[in-house]
């Protein structure tokens, strides 16, 4: 009976998810038919009674909509907009310099956002037609934007890391250190290979990096009207609209002197990424408060930039952080809700243990073992929603990688990487569709670029499996620091 509950829930998961159903919904509603198919409607109802608050009145949890908060006014304050600028002038002269400077600027801007879709949705409004008119393709400028935007899951502050950390009670702080290296690390081979090819990818061989045009801004000003029409993950479209309300500003070119360009912007990010993780790691704050404070720091940086606008725009810009803020929270928080429907499901049904048994009776050496059991989640990004696959797979897979003498740190990093990748992954892949309704450009055209790229960061994730130390470093440091 266990068997047929099991098969029968996931079979209801993926017809909810075929017909759209929102994730959060399909996730609990099969895991409430499991479980009144193994243990009766009335443990059913007791689950489905309790679990929308003891899996969110958590304080821990507070850090999420901090560090959403902050990545809201960090947007509008035009962060992404002034690294940009910066990173177009810094990397004008490298093979592929734009694109270089696309990855520069996401890698930047993943520093303060934490969110993979806002990243995303940011740099295609300014970065996609940049490039077009430069000579790139348009499935390759369109992709590397996708595939760059998923830093935002990686590098810190991310609310990905952060809800691994509570799920398997790991420390925030050193979660957090980890994704740094893997974070640059990914930034680092995307550059490499856009310098690699980037002479080629241009059209044009004199192509180089000039200042936007008119019709650039003509453009931005169009783009800015747009709304992502993708559906596929419940609740991420807002935060896809908030970040393409955002003002443009105009990117500097070749000629634009040092002195001249938007440093404010740089310095910003760098005043934002050590209050939360300077102050975190020093010990003046706990890893909630530094996100606060954070998001107090941006709504400071959000004022000072948009001052000269008046009291109304401010106050108008404040309102729709606020607002985008509280729906991604929510679906953030739905999903954590359904999925716990689902999982406690999963552990009635004993699904963890028959998975860790059956590995167990392979006699697999334990490398190859998790090797076998995260390459699964390939597959599953091609279905579910990054989010859904983080709080669905984390209570099966990090009891038995603890099991196996693995370190759970390292287990997030990895299993964080390959939501990357899931973000990507067609049918589903989130950051195409944000990409495809910001920029133009067909969805199938941005799937059929991210190929390539694709490929570069399975060469990251195999590197990250083969040297844990590289994930493993500066938790080290930081627990040894803490000690």
């Amino acid at each position: 009976m266990t068997t047929i509950a099991v098969i029968i829930a996931l079979v209801a998961l993926l017809v909810l998810l075929a017909i759209k159903t929102p994730v959060a919904i399909a996730l609990g509603v099969s895991g409430a038919l499991g479980l009144v198919l193994l243990q009766g409607f009335g443990f059913a109802g007791n689950v489905l009674g309790s679990t929308p608050f003891s899996d969110t009145a958590n304080y821990s949890l507070t850090i999420v909509p901090m560090f959403i908060l902050m990545g809201m006014f960090a947007v509008r304050a035009n962060l992404a907009e002034q690294v940009f600028a910066i990173a177009s002038r810094v990397a004008r002269r490298a093979p592929g310099g734009l694109g270089v400077a696309t990855v520069m600027a996401c890698a930047g801007f993943s520093a303060v956002s934490g969110s993979s879709i806002g990243t995303a949705a940011t740099m295609s409004k300014l970065a996609v037609g940049e490039m077009r008119r430069h000579g790139y393709p348009a499935h390759f400028a369109a992709a590397l934007v996708a595939v760059a935007g998923t830093l935002g899951v990686m590098i810190p502050p991310s609310t990905f890391l952060v809800l691994y950390a509570i799920l398997t009670q790991q420390s925030v702080g050193q979660m957090l250190a980890a994704g740094i290296i893997p974070g640059l690390l990914s930034a680092l081979a995307y550059t490499i290979y856009i310098m690699a090819r980037g002479r080629k990818l241009t059209t044009s061989a004199d192509a180089s990096l000039a200042s936007v045009s008119e019709k650039a801004h003509t453009d931005a000003a169009q783009l800015r009207g747009l709304r992502s029409k993708s559906s596929v993950a419940s609740g991420t479209t807002a935060t896809a609209t908030a970040t393409v309300d955002a003002p443009a500003q105009q990117p500097a070119g070749d000629t634009t002197p040092w002195r001249e360009l938007p440093w404010r912007g740089a310095i910003r990010v760098v005043i934002l990424f050590a209050i939360v993780l300077g102050g975190m790691y020093s010990g003046f704050f706990t890893s909630t408060e530094s996100a606060a404070i954070g998001a107090v720091a941006a709504l400071v940086i959000l004022i000072i930039e948009n001052r000269k606008k008046g009291f109304k725009a401010v106050l108008a810009a404040f309102r729709s952080a606020l607002q985008d803020t509280g729906s991604t929270t929510a679906m953030v928080f739905m999903i954590i809700v359904g999925s716990g429907i689902l999982s406690t499901f999963f552990i009635a049904a004993r699904v963890p243990d028959s998975i860790t048994s059956a590995v167990a009776g392979m006699g697999l050496p334990p490398m190859l073992t998790m090797a076998l059991l995260l390459v699964c989640l390939i597959p599953l990004g091609m279905v579910l929603e990054s989010l859904s696959i983080l709080v669905i797979t984390v209570p099966i897979l990090y009891p038995i990688a603890i099991e196996l003498g693995f370190d759970g740190i390292w287990l997030g990093i990895l299993i964080v990487k390959l939501i990357e990748i899931g973000m990507v992954t067609p049918p589903v892949g989130i950051n195409v569709f944000v990409v495809a309704g910001t920029s133009g450009v067909p969805s199938e055209t941005v799937f059929r670029g991210v190929t390539p790229l694709y490929f570069v960061d399975l060469a990251v994730v195999t590197l990250l499996f083969l040297v844990p130390q590289i994930s493993l470093f500066l938790p080290g440091l930081v627990a040894s620091t803490a000690g």
